[in-house]
Order: structure tokens, then sequence, then C-alpha cells
């Protein structure tokens, strides 16, 4: 196995030509079955000899039976385990002795064969558990069943005689007790009753008719049969009526009553009607209709009650009955409460563990109601005490443990409906044995054991001078020196044991850290004495222990316990009382206590003195919470503060009145009244309501008050005056009262109810009066007055009248525009709005006045009779607008009036127009909202989104312009919205990588700062289960490395931003391509690379790697006679391979005097310049690249098609990596090294092609297809020497610095911090490789937005190999195998530019297909060659 492995590690890292030779000499001496024999036959690991789990489970258990007195029954139990298990049964609690009538069956099951009950005398009735034992293994119980035996036969209420209309329903009622209810039937006429559609027996033992006929006229009986003679009622007849053809009151017959039901059975709601004519039975739940004809588990039943069968938790809720003849409606209603047994979301799992250590079971269980949960051990049930507690509520901890506790522990939940049991299994373990793996969650973390199997070795004496050197009440601090068999000691790891004295039972604590010298032990008993001892552990194991420690804690002060019986109550809307009563524990006299009080929501704590048992908190908010709690103090200091107990404040009037009132007039007879609640501080209460208060504006006592209930903002006000003006106030409601209102707010009605399903039309005059820097605009209303107009829209601008728009009240006739510039042409309109649109423009223009024009008197020429003079002075805008930002979609705007006066009181009827958007996106428009104060509350923003607002004022007809604009950015959100467009795909060559890419929450609601990956193979795990990988904000992309092979994964993610984390995304399934050789080829060549630096050997310029098909499928390679051949193979190919590019290298330099002229020809043309005008895609190469692929000798191995995105490519990691091929070019490339950056990973190279979800836009010369490897040996002729690439252009400057500085730049648009992994190389001319691609020098044409790929290695065949570097590429800290990078030579930026051009104007047809021709031949005798 050695030499195996060794022979490995040779192949992996490629060292020579001759490893490779022996090791397929190795392989072949293997036979086939060796790899399958390793597989079966896996050497013993350390700790084989570990005692297993037993299975030991129950197959069958007991269930809750109904039985009948004198029958036999049957409680099934049977239970797994080898050696077979012992059964035995227990009846509440206490084991049962078996006897001729309880017998147990070969089975386990218990059989009863005749039931006793009797009214004083019921042995059998009770619960029964059944318990499975194995001898030196353990115990387990059963889920406990109940046996109920039928009582005798009572009845309830019996039937009575009574008649019924034809075609409607009776009842005839038979109730006994529930246990009964199975045993009922009927009889008609005492001959047995048989049940149809028509005919039902109700759950409760109620014969229901329906429909009824002459036929079901008769004498009627129940008959009980439960063992023995049968039980029959009295006997009731039931006449049938004709139908009176006259109307009859609706009743019910039976209505429905609550039931409560557990999830899968049946239930039925009854509800039976009568009355003329006969009603129809509809059936609603939550005031939702019932399709119980299309529904698979609804039915209406006869007489129109509900039967409901397998019941989920959906159908809990109220049903309405509701029973409708034409003239009348009845409704009668019942609840349905669904019940859910136990069921577990987690099981206990099997432990193994040491002695002295911690260890937790977890148990978590579902149900409704919720469930009780116990624990047994080995059928005992488990009592909490120091060293068993119940943890987390459900879960059992173990605290020191010891051999006796090995067994079996079983979790049973139990509530009203049922019960169930899950157990698990303890093995303790010798010290000396290490724990397998193990779940997590099985050990506490302050025990979790990390051995290792043990190696030979000395063992560590016992730690020195151990002493504890801080002793409190509770807790204890040891500290010691290392062993004397090791004084450094920095590997060491301790464990210190410690018991209480005079118990058996030792716990255990360990050191945090190797090296760590102390421990503290916590959670100890006051004056109590605990036995320390202390253990030093290696490599080796556990060495000897030291001494035995006796240490005694600090007797606890005796101070106060809590004060019981803490209570609070509101005792007004501002004040809370608080009682309590003395500690139970005061140890001594209490001096007084302390009344410690906090608001809810807030974390400033506040507290009162007190002396006495209560006291009263004044001065408290209205209608809000405060938690309470109470500390007593004696001589000694405070003592256990009570647990808290919260109250809220009652309920008051509000203390402000609504805010933003709003009057929208409708028409000639209404008004829409809008606003929005008082301030969250100051509403004191649920707000239920709103008080209107409105007048006429010429009557000042005649006010009307109308209420709006419930929480609408807005009301329409209907039946007022045409043409009148009426004031408007509100004030909200809560159930103490009424708040404050608003100040009146007046609004006037339409003169007649006006047209508005139509624009208006264009007004009837427009007149402008120009000044030096403002134009007076006046005008008249439209011809046409019976269509609303709803304002007027003024445009104006130098030249064209839509660089402004204003808009004004309908009632307005004229308006000055102000801040224009003398002696310009300005171009106005004018157009009538209502809400359907904006009608007719009417246009004017002026030229303002001139600066030198010093007339100070305006005249203005009246030309309509009815046209008012204008008012020469307008509103001054608000000022000092400031935007205050309250919550992540609310926004205060405060502003000033400069034209009220300085107390800033509003006495008139001006009102202020509050304007707001956000740029994003840009054509967003503007919203509007009117307010009467000088305050506004803008609600409904988006957060993290940064608005302008603006105000202007309005009084009468006349107003203000707009305000400066202020702005605000709206808080932050949790993201509202999962990323989006997740995907998973396959990284290359690498198939336990992934590459998981996504784009960022549609909405972030603020700046995204990272992403968290959960992944998992079980989509219905529990989230805290998954694995998770964080990521960087500002990445999109993320690798996973060493998953399992052809496995399927589940991945989702989740964004968060400084708020929180946002929801997670839909689960997106991918799975691990199926392990093959061509997975694992590149992979064992890269590993090879032992970082950064590494060379691979010279092997000469004949060498290639070794192909993936020289081995069999099963691993066994070919014969040796095999491989000589394989070697001939690629010699002669090599050899091959060599003419032919002997061949290109003569084809391309065979140039004519005509070329050169038109490559000088060419060159002028440029004039200069580098640059293309066109893209890459302009460069139209030779035909030879088609083909050029063919030409190469690609290894057999090669992988499947890549991802198209992500592509994995060698990348160098700094300049000095990069090592040029030509010699002659170095001067070239060394002065390219400090413009080209590469210290990036590629885990970012595959994030930014991920982004953009494509290759970057380079000419691949492939065929179109992807490269199959990081690195190809690749033909290529010899660079043209450095004195022909001179001919031209030689007064251009090599543009380096632009292309370098355009590589970096693109690098830093994507992220800032770091540099796009790139390999920049000088371009080559076309023919001078098949593997590189000749690009473009100056500015790069593809998008500077993507990633630069790096170009494909080559080297020339009559040259040694040069020093290759590796690039360690590395994925969140993990190492990865590096991969070689090979950087090409390249001649001049000029030589390029003028080669691009003469391969567009150089060569001439007849010579490409000669060369074509040649070039086929001589494929045609390659591929003679290697067929043979």
């Amino acid at each position: 196995m050695a030499a195996e492995r060794g022979a490995r590690r040779l192949v992996s890292s490629a060292s020579s030509f001759w490893v490779c030779c022996l090791l397929l000499l190795l392989l072949g001496r293997r036979g086939p079955g060796a790899a399958a024999a390793r597989s079966a036959f896996p050497p013993p690991a350390p700790g084989s000899s570990i005692r297993t789990f037993t299975p030991f489970y129950f197959l069958v258990e007991p269930v809750d039976t109904l039985s009948i007195r004198g029958s036999s029954v049957i409680l099934n139990c049977s239970a797994y385990s080898e050696p077979s298990p012992k059964i035995e049964w227990k009846k509440d609690g206490t084991l049962l002795n078996l006897d001729d009538r309880r017998q147990l069956l070969p089975d386990g099951s218990l059989f009863i064969s005749s039931v006793v009950h009797s009214k004083h005398n019921k042995p059998d009735e009770g619960y029964y558990q059944c318990v499975a034992t194995v001898e030196s293994l353990g115990t387990i119980v059963s889920r406990t069943a109940k046996l109920t035996v039928a009582g005798l036969p009572r009845f309830a209420s019996q039937p009575e005689p009574s008649s019924v209309y034809a075609g409607n329903s009776a009842i005839l009622n038979c109730e006994v007790n529930a246990d009964l209810v199975p045993f009922v039937r009927w009889e008609q006429n005492r001959q047995p009753l048989l049940l149809d559609d028509r005919v039902v027996k109700l759950p409760s033992g109620t014969l229901v008719i329906s429909n009824a006929t002459e036929g079901d006229g008769a004498l009627y009986r129940c008959v009980v049969e439960s063992g023995g003679p049968p039980k029959y009622s009295d006997e009731a007849e039931l006449k049938v009526l004709p139908d009176p053809e006259i109307t009859s009151n609706l009743v019910f017959l039976k209505q429905p009553s609550s039931l409560v039901r557990v999830i899968g059975q049946s239930a039925v709601l009854p509800c039976v009607a009568a009355g003329l004519p006969v009603p129809a039975i509809r059936w609603m739940k939550n005031e939702e209709a019932l399709d119980t004809e299309s529904s698979e588990r609804l039915a209406l039943l006869a007489g129109g009650s509900l039967a409901i069968s397998d019941i989920t938790d959906n159908d809990a809720g109220i049903y309405f009955c509701r029973a409708d003849n034409g003239n009348d409606t009845i409704e009668a209603h019942a609840e349905l409460t669904v019940q859910a047994q136990p069921e577990f979301l987690k099981q206990p799992t099997n432990i193994y563990a040491h002695e002295s250590m911690d260890i937790v079971f977890e148990c978590e269980v579902t149900g409704k109601p919720t469930p009780t949960v116990k624990w047994v051990k080995n059928g005992d049930m488990v009592i909490p005490s120091d060293y068993f507690k119940i943890v987390k509520d459900h879960n059992l901890q173990v605290l020191g443990l010891v051999k006796s506790d090995e067994g079996f522990y079983q979790c049973i939940a139990e509530n009203d409906v049922g019960n169930a049991q899950a157990g698990a299994q303890l093995i303790i373990l010798e010290h000396d044995v290490a724990i397998p793996t193990l779940p997590p969650t099985s050990l506490t973390s302050a025990t979790t054991d990390h051995l290792a199997p043990a190696t030979t070795g000395p063992l560590p004496s016992a730690p020195r001078d151990v002493v504890a050197s801080l002793v409190s009440t509770r807790f204890i601090k040891l500290t010691w020196r290392t062993p004397a068999s090791d004084p450094h000691g920095d590997n060491l790891t301790y464990s210190v044991f410690y018991t209480k004295e005079g118990t058996a039972r030792e716990r255990v604590e360990n050191t945090s850290r190797p090296g760590e010298m102390q421990v503290t032990i916590q959670n100890l008993m006051p004056a109590t004495v605990y036995v320390f001892r202390v253990m030093a552990q290696n490599k080796h194991g556990s060495g000897e222990s030291s001494a035995a420690l006796r240490v005694e804690t600090q007797p606890e002060v005796q101070l106060p316990g809590p004060a019981p019986n803490i209570r609070a109550y509101a005792a007004s809307p501002t004040s809370i009382t608080v009682t309590w009563e003395t500690p139970l524990s005061g140890n001594g006299e209490i001096q007084n206590y302390k009344l410690y009080y906090m608001e809810k929501g807030t974390d400033k704590e506040q507290d009162v003195d007190v002396s006495s048992h209560s006291h009263t908190i004044t001065g408290l908010k209205k209608y809000t919470e405060y938690s309470f709690r109470v500390v007593a103090y004696n001589k000694h200091g405070p003592g256990v503060s009570t647990q808290d107990v919260a109250v809220q404040t009652l309920s008051d009037a509000p203390s402000a009145a609504p805010q933003n009132l709003s009057l929208e007039v409708r028409n000639s007879k209404s008004i829409l009244i809008h606003w929005q609640p008082p301030p969250p501080a100051t509403q004191n209460g649920q707000i239920t309501g709103y008080k209107i208060r409105y007048r006429k504006a010429s009557r000042k006592s005649d006010v009307t008050e109308t209420v709006v209930t419930g929480t609408q903002l807005s009301q329409l006000i209907e039946g007022l005056d045409r043409g009148t003006e009426y004031n408007f106030r509100l004030a909200a409601l809560t159930v103490n009262g009424t708040g404050p209102a608003t100040d009146w707010l007046s609004a006037e009605t339409f003169e007649s109810d006006l047209d508005e399903t139509r624009v208006p039309e264009v007004p009837s005059s427009l007149h402008v009066r120009p000044l030096v820097t403002s134009i007076v605009v006046s005008w008249t209303p439209p011809e046409n007055q019976n269509i609303v107009v709803r304002g007027y829209a003024i445009g104006y601008g130098v030249g064209s009248p839509h660089a402004q728009t204003i808009k004004v009240d309908y009632k307005q006739r004229y308006y000055t525009i102000d801040n224009l510039d003398p002696s310009s042409h300005y171009v106005i309109t004018l157009k009538a709005f209502n809400n359907v649109g904006e009608g007719i423009p009417l246009y004017e223009s002026a030229v303002t006045r001139p600066h030198t024009d010093t007339s100070e008197v305006d005249l203005f020429v009246i030309n309509a009779p009815y046209t008012p003079v204008p008012d020469p002075t307008p509103m001054m805008p608000p000022v000092g607008v400031q935007a205050s930002i309250l919550s992540h979609d609310t926004i205060r705007i405060t502003w000033a009036d400069n034209s009220l006066p300085k107390h800033q009181k509003i006495t008139d009827s001006r009102y202020y127009t509050v304007r707001w958007k956000t740029n994003i996106p840009a054509n967003t428009k503007y919203k509007n909202a009117n307010a009467t104060t000088l305050s506004y509350l803008v609600t409904g923003l988006k957060p993290n989104t940064l608005y302008e607002f603006s105000v202007m004022v309005t009084k009468g007809r006349r107003s203000s312009t707009w305000s400066m604009t202020a702005h605000g950015t709206t808080f932050e959100l949790v993201p509202t919205s999962p990323p989006k467009d997740v995907t998973v795909v396959s990284k290359e060559g690498k198939p336990r990588t992934i590459i998981v890419n996504w784009q960022p929450p549609s909405e972030a609601n603020g700046k995204i700062t990272g992403y968290i990956i959960y992944y998992s193979t079980d989509v219905n795990a529990e989230i805290h289960d998954w694995v998770i990988e964080p990521v960087v904000g500002n990445r999109l992309t993320h690798q996973i490395q060493e998953l399992t092979l052809d496995t399927p994964y589940y991945f989702k993610i989740q964004a968060r931003n400084s708020k929180g984390m946002g929801p997670m995304s839909e689960a997106v399934q991918f799975r691990t391509p199926k392990a093959d050789s061509s997975d694992k080829m590149p992979n064992d060549q890269a590993s090879g690379s032992s970082g950064k630096g590494s060379r691979l050997p010279d092997l000469g310029s004949d060498y290639k790697p070794p192909m993936s098909g020289s081995n069999s499928p099963h691993g066994s390679p070919t014969s040796p006679l095999d491989s000589n051949v394989l070697l001939v193979i690629i010699v002669s190919a090599g050899v091959i391979t060599i003419v032919a590019v002997v061949v290109i290298a003569v084809f391309c330099t065979r140039r004519t005097t005509s070329h050169q002229k038109k490559k000088r020809a060419a060159c002028k043309s440029v004039n200069g310049s580098h640059k293309y005008k066109g893209n890459s895609k302009d460069v139209k190469p030779p035909d030879l690249w088609i083909h050029h692929e063919r030409l190469e000798l690609k290894p057999i191995d090669k992988s499947p098609d890549p991802n198209p995105i992500m592509t994995d490519t060698p990348i160098p990691r700094n300049s000095q990596d990069i090592t040029p091929v030509d010699n002659s070019m170095d001067s070239n490339i060394h002065q390219r090294r400090n413009s080209y950056r590469g210290h990036e990973s590629e885990d970012s190279m595959s994030t930014l092609a991920g982004r953009r979800g494509m290759r970057p836009k380079m000419m691949m010369p492939f065929d179109s297809q992807p490269p199959q490897q990081s690195v190809r040996n690749t033909p290529s002729t010899d660079t043209m020497p450095a004195s022909s690439s001179q001919t031209c252009c030689t007064d251009h400057q090599d543009p380096e610095g632009a292309t370098s500085s355009s590589y970096l730049a693109s690098s830093q648009e994507e992220d800032s911090g770091q540099s796009v992994p790139t390999a920049h190389v000088r371009p080559s001319h076309p023919l001078k490789s098949f593997a590189v691609p000749a690009v473009p020098p100056g500015p790069p044409s593809y998008d500077p937005a993507l990633p630069s790929t790096p170009l494909l290695s080559q080297q020339a065949l009559n040259h040694h190999i040069h020093s290759v570097k590796t690039a360690s590429i590395g994925t969140l800290g993990r190492s990865r195998p590096p991969m070689p990078v090979v950087v090409p030579s390249a001649p001049e930026v000029q030589e390029t530019t003028r080669m691009l051009e003469d391969s567009e104007s150089s060569y001439e047809p007849d010579e490409l297909t000669k060369e074509m021709a040649h070039l086929e031949g001589l494929m045609k005798d390659l591929n003679a060659i290697t067929t043979a």
C-alpha cells in the first residue's frame, strides 16, 4: 500500500517521464480485483472494538380500544430485538398479574377472554402499557392505551310522538352515553329500519327523516345492544300530514353544537329545519360559502347536516347553518375545534460517552394542545435532580455520567388526545476508547470530547500544584502547573474531574485550548465540599491524575428571596399601582423595597424606593405598556428580584387632532374629506372613529355632526346646498371620549352639477403684461360653463412654453410669473384641466422689459369686461422647509411662512400644497397633498429612498411659487424579497466544486451587506441543520467545494442589510456529477504542484503527458507492449507536428515585394494610430484559423463540455509569476509587468463572469468550442526577428500605458477594491500560433465591464520548457491544487498591427488554397499513423 501511495504521488506531481513509465509497470502487475478487495476489506480502524448500538424498538404498540361487557379484547404489542425481548404488561402503572382470563399471546399481545364490568367492579377498564426487556441491555415501554368498557344502557332522551308535513323533515331523539352510541340502532314498527340517503342516524343516535312521505308514518323505537339483552326505548308514533299549501314559520328542529375532533377523524354538524315552503340548507365557514357538491371531504346529509371526513387542521373554525325558504331565513352556528396527537419533530439519538461527561438527549414534540414531556430510563420514570435535569422544556441533561447510567432512555409526549414515545440508547465507553463521530447535539459544549485514536508513546505525568485560586459561593477557579514530564506543556490539554463529597457521580470540565492551565467550575452549591482532580492529555492519551483537592464553597449571604404575589393594575391613564407581599425567606428584617419599572420597547429602567407593600407610579404615558419588578433589601443588601409583570395604562381620549385634513369638492351637493390619524404618541388608545362637524360659513350656529366608525380615513359628505361655502373640522374618538378638533377648513360646492366626462374647453381669453423680471398673466374661463374646471395649468419658457409649468386653483383668474430674465422672449400657454385631463391650450408671447426701463407705473388694460384687476403682490413661498425622517416609510415635512405673524398662527383660509417625488426611476411624477398647518406627514414611501419635497401656499386667488426643495432618505428596512435568479452550475474539471450565482433582491430596502448560502442534501431538514456559507455583500457568486459526487443538493440564499435578514429564496436542486476518469485526470495532474513557485521538470520538447485512455475502466493499465506502442505513437505525432509547424513558418515568411508595398500603404493609412475604428470582430482572420484545432494533439481524456459561463482558466498571481517563453522579448515583457496586476483569486474571476452570464468578449479561434484543458502545449513557430517588426510606423509611441489603464479600469468598475484576474500578453500575429488569437492593440474593443480572460499558453517545440510558475487558487481560505500558467511571447504592438492589416490584404486565394491542401495531406498522414 505504501508503494502504491508513493506511486500515486509521483504521478500526480508529474515529476518525470520515467516515473510515468514506472507507474504503468506497477499498475500492470496488479490484478483488476485489487481495488475491489481493498474497498471490501478496509483495514481495521482504531476503536473497532467499540460496542455497537442494539436495535430495540416496538413493531406494534397498543391503541385505545372500546369494548362491551363480556366480550373478548386483544391489546396488540410486538417488539424487535436480538435476542428476543421479554414482554410484560402494566395496568395503570403497575405490573399486571396474568391469569386464565388475561393471557399473554406468543407475539406479546394481551388477550382478555371475558371483560368484567359492573357498577362497582371495573377490573379491566384502565390504561395499559407494554414493557419489553432484554437482559444486560435494558427496558423500553410502549405508549399507553386506554381500554374503555361501555356502561349499562341508559336513555338520556327518548323518541316522542310527533307529526310532520309531507316533504318536510322530522327528527326522533335517542340520546345515550357516548360509549354506547356505536351500539344504537332503530326499529320501525318493531322491524329493523334500513338507513339511506333520506333517513340517517346522527352520531348522537338521533334519527333524521327528510322529505317525509306517507310511508314514513309508523311507530319508531331505538335499541341498544351492548352485550346481554337489548335495551329498548319507548315507542313513538310519527304522523305524516298532507301539505296544507300555506306557509308556516321556519324553525330549527336540530341545531349544530360545538365539536372537538382529532386530525384524521370525521365530524357531523347536525342542522335540520322545518317550515313551509320547505327550506333549503346552506353552510358557510368563516363567512365563506362551502361547496359540498364538488368537495371530496364535505357532504350534505339528509335534512341538511354537514359531514366532514378526514379532518385537517384547516377545518377548524366557526360553521354557519343557514335555512332559507324564500319567505324567511334563520341561521345557527357552531365551532369545530381540531386537536392533534403528539408528534416528534426531533427524536432522541443514540449517544456514545465516557464517564464523568455531561450529555443531552434532545426531544422536540408538537401537538394540539401542547404536549407535556416526561422521560423514562429502562422503563422507570426519570425524576429531575441535581444530575438529571429537564432543559429547554423537553430535553434531558445528564451530568457526570457513571457506568450505571447506561441503557435506553425514552421521551414520552402526552396531551388530551393521546401519547407517543421515542427512545435512544446510551453506551458509556472506557476512557481509552475514542468516541465515534456523532451529531454535535449529543454532547454539551462544555464536555465535547475530541479524542483521536491513541498512538503509542509516553503519557504525561500528573499536573503539579493544583490549587483553588478563587472560591466563591457558586463557583471555584482552579489553577495548576505543567506536569514534570512535560515542563513546557504547550500541546497538553487538561480535564478537571470533580464530585460532591459523599457522592460517586463525578463530572468533568475540559480546558478550552491547549496549554491553558486554569478552569472555572460553575453552578456549584453554596457551603458544599467538592473534591477535584486534574489529568493532562497529549497525543498519546490521558496521563496520571493529580492528588485529590478538597475545597468547600463559601456560604451564601443571607439575602431576601423574591417578593411573592407581585401584581400590577392600571389605576388611570397615567398611573399604575403595584402590590406584593413579604418574601418567604427574608433572612432577617426587610429594610425596604426597590420598585423597578420600564416602558416597553425601551432599555431605560427607572426605580423608586418603597417602604410598604404597594406603590402607585404616576406620570406615565397613556395607553402604554410597562413592566415592573420588585427587589427586597435587608442589612446584607439586595435580594432576589421578582419576575417581571407587565401592565398597560388605561386608554384616554386623544390629546391631538387628526392630521392633514383636506377637502375635495365632488359636485354641487357633496364634498369629500380626507385626513390622517393623530400622531401615535397622542392617540392614547385604539382609535374607534372620527367625529366630523360642518356648517355653512354664513351661519355660525347651525352645526351638523356625523361620526365615522372604524379606521377609514375619508368620508363623503352629501346633501349639501349648491354654490355654498362650508366649514369643516374633525376630531378623533376612542372609547374614552373625543379628542381635540382640527381648525375649521372651508370649501365651496359647485353652482351646478357640471360634466367631468371630458376635458375642459379652451379658456376664452388670455392676456399677458410683461415687466422687467416678471409677466402678469390674466385669463377668462372657457365659454362652456357646463364642464368641470379643477384648475389652470400655465406653461412658460424662453422660446418654448414647456420649460416650466404652474398649476393654480379653478377660481383664480390671474398669476404673476416671477424670476424671469430681462429682455427675453417668453412663450406662454394656458390650459384648463379637470380629473379627466388637460384641455386645449391657448398661446401668447411676451418680451420682458430691459433693465433700463425705470417705469414704475404699471397700467393694466382690461380687454374683457369681466377680467379682474390682478394683485401685483403674489404670496411669498414657504421657507425653511425641512424633512424629518421618522421611519422606513414616513417623513414629516415642516416649514415656516414669512407672511404669517411671528407666532406663525394661521388665522385665515390659506392652505399649503406639499409635493414630493423620487428620482428613481427618473420619470417619476410628483405626488401632491394639501395641508392647513405648517407640517405634513408623508406616508407610504419606499424604504432607503431619497425623496425631494417642496411646498407652496395658496390663499384665495393667490398662490406662491414652489419653495426651495428639501431632501430626505427614508430609513432602511430588512429585505422583503429573496435573492433572485439563483442558479447552480458545476465547475469544469472539478466535479466536487459547484458555483452558485444569484442576483440581488428586487426589494433590498437598503445596501446589501452580505448573503448567506444554505445547502443541504435534505430539502425538508430544519434550517438550522443546513450548512451555511457567508458571502460578502458585493459578491454575486460563490464556490462551494468538497461536495459528495452524484448527490442531490438543495441551495437557498438569504440577503441581509443593516436592519437584518430577508426571506430565503426557494430551494434550488442540483445533482453533483458522477466521478469518471475525465474528472480525475486534471485534478491529479494539478495536485502535484506543492504551492506557489514550484516548477515542472524539464522533460524535453518531445514529452507528452500520459493519456487517460491508457488505463482500463477498472484501473488496470494496458500491457507493457501497449505502453511501448503508445510512446512510439506520441513521439511520432510530435515529429509530424514539428514538420507541420516548420511548413507554416516557411509559409508565413514568404513575402513578395508587392506584399511589402501593400503593408507600407496599409501602415500609412493608419496615420500613426494603432486603434482600429471597428471592434475586434472587424478583423477577419485567414481561413487557416478555422481548422487549426485539428492540428493539435489534444489529450484523449477530454472532460465534458465545460460550463460556458465559468471556464476554469489559470490565472497568474502577480506580474512576477509571468515568465516569457521567448528570450528575445524579455525586455518588452518586463516593461509591461508593472502595468498588469493579477492578485485576485479564481473566485473573483468566477464572480465577474457569473454576473454577466456570458464569456468575456475575446476572439477564440477554436471552432466555437471552449478549451478542454486549463493548459495546452501548443506548437508555434519562432517569433519574428525584432528588426523586421520596425519597418513602418516607427514614430508612434507604444500605447501600453493606455492598454494597461483600460484593463485596470474595467476591473475597478466591477469591484473598486480588487483587480480583475487576467494574464495580459501582447497580441501576436494570427499565423504565429494556432492557440493564441490576435487582440487589437490600444483600448480593448470588448465590453470594459466584462473581465478579461487570460490567453491560452503556447510553447515553441524547438525550445526547452522554461520555468513555469503556478498560481495557487483558493476559495475562502481553503487550499486547492495550483495550476500552471504559461504566458506566450508576442511581438511589439506596431508589428502586431502591421501583421493584422496584412492578414486582410497580403494573402492571395491561390496561396491559401495550396497551403491548405498541403496541411490536409499532413493530417491524413498523421491519422494513418495514429490509427495504425
